[in-house]
């Protein structure tokens, strides 16, 4: 009986499961739920979607918003020249039909889709638009009688603040031609707004209503069609982009200097800002920019569709 117990062995243990890499059906048996093996960070990957940006290249696509800068620039000089009754009714009239004018030529040459008939059903539209401003214009007159001009002036600097930060400097808030365009967000559509809150009470401080129709006319020519006519111009020519930026900012440089000194200033280094310094800084954090993907991440799906 003793060699009979001696001789017998124990039966085998059955051999230890291996940790499977799932993305469902529960805990596999003899393993944690949280549980990794040494093949788990073979898959990762760092850095795998960091974009590498030159230096030149986001001086050069930083142009648009120093542009439209300058063209508010240009905006705030008109309403205190008309403030200050340097430009009368006519002299607005003028500059609002010329820079209609100019607009109309430039989608004339530049818009690839733009037709005769869709050039007169811009007129057409811009001529009810104008004559319904133009009624309208005896209430802006009045609108803001009981404030004073101190508060005017603080919230259209603060509006103005609103629809520059707002504002999308890659497009336009209206369509081009043929649809190009994508629609409007949200925040367009209140950085339209701002700016035209802001044109109504600069033109409510105004001496007389054609005065205050001219000035909206031209405010909303600028905020609602001046974005789009430089978008054909960049879509055009991305070199009479760069000139006509350049251009502008000469010229609005040399009316704020004429202006004041301080506006100068500040708006020289505000340019200087944007186009230099905020290049610089966006280039310097990519160096510190760490990105992991690995086996951890959401699944993406991929469909073959082929039918």
């Amino acid at each position: 009986m003793d060699a009979g117990i001696c001789g017998s062995s124990s039966p085998p243990h059955p051999p230890h499961p291996r940790w499977r890499k799932v993305a469902y059906g529960g805990m596999q048996p003899g393993f944690d739920d949280n549980h990794t093996d040494d093949s788990f960070l073979e898959d990762m990957v760092m850095n795998a979607n960091v974009v590498r940006r030159d230096m030149l290249k986001v001086m050069l696509d930083s142009v648009s918003i120093s542009q439209y800068l300058c063209i508010v620039a240009l905006v705030g000089l008109v309403w205190t020249y008309a403030l200050q009754s340097t430009l009368d009714e006519n002299s607005l009239l003028l500059l609002d039909l010329s820079l209609l004018g100019i607009g109309f030529l430039v989608l004339l040459f530049t818009g690839e889709m733009l037709t005769l008939s869709l050039l007169f059903h811009y007129i057409l539209n811009i001529s009810l638009f104008a004559t319904g401003l133009y009624v309208l214009a005896p209430i802006f007159h009045t609108l803001t009688r009981s404030i004073s001009s101190d508060s005017i002036w603080a919230v259209a600097v603060s509006l103005i603040l609103l629809h520059l930060f707002l504002h999308d400097y890659s497009g336009s808030t209206i369509r081009a031609p043929g649809g190009a365009l994508k629609n409007p967000n949200l925040t367009s559509c209140v950085s339209l707004n701002a700016s035209v809150v802001a044109s109504v009470f600069i033109a409510s401080r105004l001496p007389s209503r054609l005065h205050v129709f001219a000035i909206m006319l031209f405010s909303l020519q600028v905020f609602l069609f001046a974005p789009f006519v430089t978008y054909c111009i960049k879509k055009f020519s991305f070199r009479l982009h760069l000139v006509f930026s350049v251009g502008l900012i000469a010229v609005t440089l040399a009316l704020v200097y004429g202006l004041h000194l301080l506006l100068f200033g500040l708006l020289l280094g505000l340019l200087v800002f944007v186009s230099v310094v905020c290049p610089y800084w966006l280039i310097r954090i990519q160096e510190y920019k760490f990105e992991i993907n690995g086996p951890w991440d959401e699944a993406k799906l991929c469909f073959n569709i082929t039918d």
